[in-house]
């Protein structure tokens, strides 16, 4: 982050009018440049967020999304066929998910959409991760997962392989305690190019 590339990279003045209006002049879609200008300039890890509790929607769930969904929409399709055109995304990972999914049904009391750590997608492309697949599916309702499910310790041992993490590898604490960097997984090659 102390790199005179890296320090450069948060300069958005420096990319044309047009590119920024694509990715949207939201939190979202200036962050989505600004990551890819990190990782033109050597930053291995982004991260774009948006404040806690944005895509919590215990309650207004449609009120919220309406607004939310274009933004994101809008930076993450962007961001893909920018590093595309500019040859990176083969050697980046983009991933776009919350920490797990919504309930399938509405909350009548708030009208919004509670935890269901049952079901849940996300987005992962380049980086190795074959284009245009859709991998899994829940049942009708959303409710349960029907065909090939992926566990958190799946997705983290496929991420981790690709790049360049020792998913086996054991760590010890200050204390002795052995912790595994993933517990009990494979890489799903299934979703791999």
């Amino acid at each position: 982050m102390s790199s005179p590339q890296a320090r450069s990279a948060f300069d958005l003045s420096k990319e044309p009018e047009s590119l920024r209006e694509k990715y949207g002049y939201t939190l979202t879609g200036q962050g989505a440049l600004l990551a890819r200008r990190l990782v033109e300039a050597g930053v291995r890890f982004v991260l774009i967020s948006k404040p806690f509790g944005t895509f919590d929607t215990h309650s207004s769930n449609f009120q919220t999304l309406r607004g939310e969904l274009p933004e994101l929409d809008s930076a993450a399709g962007t961001l893909y066929e920018d590093l595309d055109q500019r040859g990176m995304l083969d050697s980046t990972i983009v991933l776009v998910t919350g920490e797990f999914g919504r309930s399938p049904k509405i909350n009548t009391a708030n009208a919004g959409r509670d935890h269901w750590p049952k079901v849940f997608s996300l987005a992962v492309g380049g980086g190795g991760f074959q284009r245009g697949l859709v991998y899994g599916e829940s049942d009708a309702t959303g409710d349960e997962v029907k065909d090939k499910p992926v566990t958190p310790e799946t997705l983290a041992a496929t991420l981790f392989d690709q790049v360049g993490v020792d998913y086996r590898k054991v760590i010890q604490t200050p204390i002795g305690r052995p912790i595994r960097v993933v517990n009990e997984a494979e890489p799903l090659r299934a979703v791999l190019t």
